[in-house]
C-alpha cells in the first residue's frame, strides 16, 4: 500500500455535520480491549496533528499557507471529536486509564520489536517498563476504589505487576533528552515509530494532566499527578528522537503519512464492523490531507515527497496484541537502569553526588508520601497482598513480594 498513489477525494466532501460527527459509543462490557486502545491511539494521532498544525501556524508569516493548513486542521479536529466520543458515558476515568496504560505497554512493545534503530529501540524499552508499572499502580487503585478487576479490562492479554517502580522514574530533566534521528537516512519504520510513540505518549500526558483533578479521592488525584509528571518525561524523551532539522512542511508531510499508516493499520485489524468502517472513512480523509501536504511542499519549498519519504510503500502494518514474554525479558534485563543524558546505565554505576540522586532526594523527600507507593501500601494494608494478574512469578526476584511495595529497584545502588 502506497498512499501517495491513491486518488484523494475533494476535501469539501470530507466535512462532517454535527449529526454524523457524533458516533455510536462502544459497549464497555463487550468491546475488545484492542479496539479501545486503537481508538485512544488514533485520538492521540489526531491531537498531535492538530497541535503541530497550530504551532506551524504560529511560526508562519504567510497567510495563504496558514489558511491552507487551517482547512486541513479543521477536518482533523472533527475526526478527533468523533473518535473521543466513541468512549461510552458509563466508562469511568479510571477504566479509561487502564486502556491508556495497556496501549502504552503493548504499543511500545510492538514498536520496539520492529525497530531497527538501536537508539530508538532502547528508548522504547526504557519507557515501556515505566508504563507497565503505571498499569500496575492504576490497577490497584481501580480494584480498591471500584472493585473492578483490571485483568478483565485488559482481556488478560497484558500482565499486571510491578516493573521499575514509579518512584524510580523521577529523574533530572537533563536526562530526558536523547539523540535525534536523521529523517533523511532513517528507515520508514523508524520515522513512523518515533511519530507514533510521541503522539501516543503526548495523548496520555494530556489525559492525566486534564482529568486527574476530577478524580474522587485525594490519593487518586495525587497518583494522576505523579504519573502525569512521568509522562511528561516520556514525551520529552520521545520528541527528542525527532529530527529538528526537518522543515515545517517536511514535518507536515511526515505527520500526514503517519496518520495514513495508522488508520490503515487499525482498519485492517479492527473486528468491530461499525468502528472498522469509521477507520476506513478516516483513512480516506487522511489521503486527502497527505496529498494536500505534497502540494504544499512542492509549492512552497519546490520539493517532491520522495525527498522526505523515498519509498512511500507502507512497512509492516501495526497490529496491537499481547507481548507478555517480550515485556518479561525487558523487565529481567533492564529494570535496574536509569537514564544518563543520551544513555541508560545501572543506577549502581552513578556516583553518590549525581544529579539523579539529588533530584530523587528532593522530589521523593518522604517516601511514604509518594503517591505511587502510598496507593500500593494502602491496598496491601486493606487486603494483605497487592493486586496482580501474572501468568508466572515476576521475572525479577526483588519484585515478587506481594506484601511489601519495592521502592528500591532502579533507585538505590544496592538493588542493581
Amino acid at each position: 500500500m502506497n498512499p501517495f498513489f491513491l486518488k484523494p477525494k475533494n476535501i469539501y466532501d470530507t466535512i462532517l455535520n454535527f449529526d454524523n460527527m457524533y458516533p455510536k459509543p462502544y459497549n464497555k462490557y463487550e468491546v475488545d480491549p484492542y479496539t479501545k486502545t486503537r481508538i485512544i491511539l488514533l485520538t492521540g494521532a489526531e491531537f498531535e496533528a492538530n497541535w503541530f498544525s497550530h504551532q506551524f501556524s504560529r511560526h508562519c508569516n504567510n497567510n495563504e499557507l496558514r489558511r491552507k493548513i487551517a482547512f486541513t486542521r479543521r477536518i482533523e479536529q472533527q475526526q478527533q471529536k468523533k473518535l473521543q466520543d466513541l468512549k461510552p458515558i458509563d466508562e469511568n476515568i479510571l477504566e479509561t486509564t487502564i486502556s491508556y496504560e495497556q496501549l502504552a505497554v503493548d504499543l511500545t512493545a510492538r514498536l520496539a520489536q520492529n525497530e531497527p534503530d538501536v537508539n530508538v529501540r532502547n528508548a522504547l524499552n526504557f519507557a515501556l517498563l515505566e508504563d507497565f508499572d503505571h498499569l500496575y499502580r492504576y490497577s490497584n487503585l481501580l480494584e480498591m476504589d471500584y472493585h473492578i478487576l483490571p485483568e478483565k479490562l485488559v482481556g488478560r492479554y497484558t500482565e499486571i505487576m510491578p516493573a521499575r517502580p514509579t518512584i524510580s522514574h523521577h529523574r533530572h530533566p537533563y536526562d530526558s533528552i536523547r539523540k535525534y534521528t536523521d529523517y533523511k537516512t532513517a528507515d520508514n519504520i523508524t520515522k513512523l515509530n518515533v511519530s507514533i510513540i510521541t503522539a501516543a505518549e503526548q495523548q496520555t500526558m494530556n489525559y492525566y494532566m486534564n482529568i486527574g483533578g476530577y478524580y474522587t479521592s485525594d490519593y487518586g488525584r495525587r497518583l494522576y499527578q505523579e504519573i502525569g509528571m512521568v509522562e511528561e518525561e516520556h514525551v520529552s524523551q520521545y520528541e527528542s528522537l525527532m529530527d529538528p532539522n526537518a522543515t515545517w512542511l517536511e514535518r507536515l508531510l511526515l505527520h500526514e503519512y503517519t496518520e495514513c499508516y495508522l488508520y490503515y493499520s487499525c482498519f485492517m485489524f479492527e473486528k468491530d464492523c461499525y468502528i472498522k468502517k469509521l477507520f476506513e472513512e478516516f483513512f480516506e480523509m487522511e489521503i486527502v490531507h497527505l496529498h494536500r501536504a505534497v502540494e504544499l511542499l512542492k509549492e512552497y519549498e519546490c520539493k517532491d515527497w520522495q525527498e522526505v519519504i523515498p519509498n512511500g510503500e507502507f512497512p509492516k502494518l501495526l497490529e496491537l496484541g499481547e507481548n507478555i514474554e517480550y515485556v518479561r525479558e525487558v523487565i529481567k534485563n533492564t529494570a535496574s537502569l536509569t537514564a544518563l543524558e543520551e544513555t541508560y546505565v545501572p543506577v549502581c554505576s552513578l556516583p553518590c553526588d549525581s544529579r539523579f540522586f539529588k533530584y530523587q532526594n528532593i522530589v521523593n523527600k518522604n517516601v511514604d508520601c509518594v503517591p505511587s507507593h502510598f496507593v500500593i501500601d494502602e491496598y496491601i494494608c486493606r487486603n494483605g497482598v497487592d493486586y496482580r494478574y501474572e501468568i508466572a512469578p515476576n521475572p525479577l526476584e526483588n519484585l515478587r513480594n506481594r506484601k511489601c511495595d519495592n521502592v528500591c529497584v532502579g533507585r538505590e545502588p544496592l538493588c542493581c
